[in-house]
């Protein structure tokens, strides 16, 4: 790290002097208008404003920092400012500032709770190089960061796609025929009403309590957190005991439907036998067809369409810790039943979308990784942009 200097976070940056009546409250955010509005929320964009008197477009990028959050962002357009919690920053004219934003999204700045934490930045030190390489730095991380959006968009285009795809399906068929109205709403005519009851078997998850945690028959089990929708999380799996006797009752087999009772009630996934000789708890519902006329992966993705994009069936679906769906309730919610050929071209059909939102979920999160080691390692002189095989020319930073 020759010719890098360390400088505390106060040295490195100008005084910002905005007047703070031209700060937007959020009671008056707008959902569209002439500006946007950037505070220290989750969104890049959190709101919008017609008022252009509080536009801020003078000695642009700033950078904002959440002083309840510790979020940092990068804005380098015109915007109004949040009124609550935000922090305007501006890195030294000789500071690259996109090279000074990059630099503090690697500070560990612990949390205290909703207190305000500027002054914990203020004392973080800064390590800078010389300029050129700071251009060359911030340049790879933008390259890098800009292929994350890109990505980001494409998984938003095969959302809607997949949305816009089961709100016709499930309303008009594949065969384009009459539809009816139902309690479930407007769904081809051939199409029947059931209740889960009458062609699932259902059964709840086994109970969670001390003694099973220190039994002599310990066994992994599925519990809420590992069953998203369409897919099982088995990255974090926990043991419990089960007796013989449990072990046959609460078995899971390669192609069982497990549903969340709490949490987000109704969240579905099949088991796809990823673990050997697993189980599952009570905050799970484990669903088998009675009769081959319907099947899991149909119910699976009519379960994501009516649960989590269209709220059909009231507090299922609600995130919520008090929220429940009790095994009474479930085995009496209305689903629709066309006849399995059709059901099976449906799943087959949405399997395709699922599939590529899969893949390019899992490219996303290789890119965020690549991204956060390239951050650490360029910022810490572990690497050297040099020895670095990326175009950086065509980047403006």
């Amino acid at each position: 790290m020759n010719k890098w200097t360390i400088n505390n976070f106060s040295e490195c940056i100008d005084p910002v002097r905005i007047d703070r009546s031209r700060q937007v409250k959020a009671a008056t955010y707008l959902t569209a208008g002439k500006y946007p509005i950037v505070d220290q929320g989750q969104s890049d964009i959190t709101g919008w404003t017609d008022d252009v008197s509080t536009v801020i477009s003078e000695n642009l990028p700033y950078i904002i920092f959440g002083d309840h959050t510790r979020i940092f962002k990068y804005v380098d357009f015109p915007f109004a400012l949040g009124a609550d919690g935000t922090k305007l920053i501006k890195p030294r004219s000789d500071i690259n500032p996109r090279y000074f934003y990059y630099y503090l999204l690697l500070l560990d700045i612990p949390s205290k709770g909703y207190s305000r934490h500027y002054q914990l930045l203020k004392e973080k030190d800064i390590s800078l190089p010389p300029f050129p390489e700071q251009e060359k730095i911030a340049a790879v991380l933008l390259k890098l960061q800009n292929a994350i959006l890109i990505q980001e968009k494409i998984i938003q285009s095969l959302r809607d796609l997949k949305k816009s795809t089961m709100n016709f399906i499930f309303s008009r068929g594949l065969h384009g025929e009459k539809t009816k109205y139902t309690p479930i709403g407007e769904i081809p005519e051939s199409w029947e009403v059931v209740k889960i009851g009458e062609v699932f078997n259902v059964q709840l998850g086994k109970m969670l309590s001390q003694k099973a945690h220190i039994g002599n028959n310990p066994k992994l089990y599925l519990r809420n957190k590992n069953v998203q929708w369409g897919k099982i999380d088995v990255e974090d799996i926990l043991k419990m005991d089960f007796t013989p006797k449990e072990m046959e009752k609460f078995s899971l087999v390669p192609g069982d439907l497990l549903i969340c009772e709490g949490g987000e009630p109704g969240r579905a996934a099949i088991w796809q036998g990823q673990i050997r000789d697993c189980y599952y708890q009570k905050a799970l519902h484990r669903l088998r067809p009675k009769t081959k006329i319907i099947s899991n992966e149909f119910l699976v993705y009519w379960l994501m369409f009516s649960i989590e994009m269209q709220k059909l069936y009231g507090n299922a679906g609600a995130s919520s810790t008090i929220a429940h769906l009790p095994a009474t309730q479930l085995k009496s919610l209305s689903i629709p039943c066309p006849e399995r050929m059709e059901q099976d071209k449906i799943v087959k059909m949405m399997d395709i979308t699922s599939n590529k939102l899969e893949f390019n979920d899992s490219k996303k999160s290789a890119l965020q990784d690549l991204f956060n080691t390239t951050l650490n390692k360029l910022m810490t002189g572990e690497l050297r942009v040099g020895e670095l095989d990326i175009d950086v020319e065509s980047v403006k930073i």
